[in-house]
C-alpha cells in the first residue's frame, strides 16, 4: 500500500509563491513518474508538472517558466515551486505517483490565489 501526503498548500496573493511538498510512504520499490495535478471547481483534472524516474520533466503549457518540480529519490518526496502565482492557478493539488503496478494519489492541498 503507498500512501500520499502533500504539504504547503494556502492562499497567497497574486505574483507570490508557494511551494507544494509531498512524501511518499509504503511498499515503494520502484518509482516510474512522480507529478502534480490541479483541479479547479467545475473542471477536470488536469495535470500541472511530472518528473520520470530519469530527472526528464513536463509541465502545462500554462505553469511553465513559472513552477518548478524537483524529487528527492532517497526521501521519496516530490516538491513543487510555484512561483508568479495567478487566480487561475487557484485549485486543489494533487501528488502522484507511478510504479510498475499501479498509480497512487494523495487527498489533495488547496491552493487559492487572490487577485
Amino acid at each position: 500500500q503507498v500512501q500520499l501526503v502533500e504539504y504547503g498548500g494556502g492562499l497567497v496573493q497574486a505574483g507570490g509563491s508557494l511551494r507544494l511538498s509531498c512524501v511518499a510512504s509504503g511498499s515503494i520499490f520502484s518509482i516510474n513518474a512522480l507529478g502534480w495535478y490541479r483541479q479547479a471547481p467545475g473542471k477536470q483534472r488536469e495535470l500541472v508538472a511530472r518528473i520520470s524516474s530519469g530527472g526528464s520533466t513536463n509541465y502545462a503549457d500554462s505553469v511553465k517558466g513559472r513552477f518548478t518540480i524537483s524529487r528527492d529519490n532517497t526521501k521519496k518526496t516530490v516538491a513543487l515551486q510555484m512561483n508568479s502565482l495567478k487566480p487561475e492557478d487557484t485549485a486543489v493539488y494533487y501528488c502522484n505517483l507511478v510504479t510498475p503496478k499501479q498509480s497512487s494519489w494523495g487527498q489533495g492541498t488547496q491552493v487559492t490565489v487572490s487577485s
